[in-house]
């Protein structure tokens, strides 16, 4: 079961969503915030598997709510709900931690397979959002910014996971099993210091190891 704390300062959008991972038996809506003060008493409370985190919240925002979820002792991992087009504040979001991003039009169907992607970590994110956001965000290699030596390998793979492929996607790309993926992905977010997938790219995106496209 992945238990997850929804944070929205609109009620109707909880409620939706909620009525949405209702329909789940694998999904479990464990408490609910209306800003993100609340969002961090509740997953302080609750101990979720996942948070949805808005960004635009009275008070304390998604981004330092985000910040403060994930400094603490395992944190649960957080998929940001955002319009895309209108919060200018993903990039501190992505700096803040953040898993994946989740846009608030987004089908059932789609939201359901957001969540279960960003908990599994099997994908940085569904649809290519993710990589949307991150090349609107980081044009340029942040200066001092190196990655650890990777294999040739590893770094394939972390070219692969950049362009939104799964394992088994990776896998077929580049002739492995899945396994051998899995266990390169291990090896990656360990020698980046990082706790998942995204996150591992946007290392990748800030050294300079990947560009970019014009195109996204």
């Amino acid at each position: 079961m992945i238990r997850l704390v929804v944070a929205d300062d609109q009620a109707l959008i909880r409620s939706s969503l909620r009525s949405i991972f209702d329909r789940e038996h694998d999904l479990e809506v464990v408490a609910e915030a209306g800003n993100g003060s609340e969002a961090v008493a509740a997953t302080q409370r609750t101990s979720p598997d996942l948070v949805l985190m808005d960004i635009r919240m009275p008070g304390t925002d998604g981004i330092a709510a985000t910040r403060e979820i994930l400094s603490e002792p395992e944190p649960p991992k957080v998929l940001v709900l955002t319009t895309f087009d209108l919060d200018e504040y993903i990039h501190a979001c992505l700096r803040a931690g953040a898993s994946g991003f989740l846009l608030k039009d987004t089908d059932p169907a789609g939201i359901v397979a957001a969540v279960r992607a960003t908990y599994a970590g099997d994908a940085v994110l569904s649809a290519a959002v993710t990589r949307r956001v991150i090349a609107s965000y980081i044009h340029t290699p942040a200066p001092g910014t190196t990655l650890p030596a990777l294999t040739d390998r590893e770094t394939d793979v972390l070219r692969a996971v950049a362009r939104g492929l799964s394992n088994a996607e990776v896998a077929h790309e580049l002739f492995l099993g899945e396994t051998t993926v899995k266990t390169h992905v291990t090896s990656i977010l360990a020698k980046l210091g990082v706790r998942d997938r995204l996150q591992a790219v946007i290392r990748a995106y800030e050294s300079g190891l990947i560009r970019p496209h014009p195109n996204n």
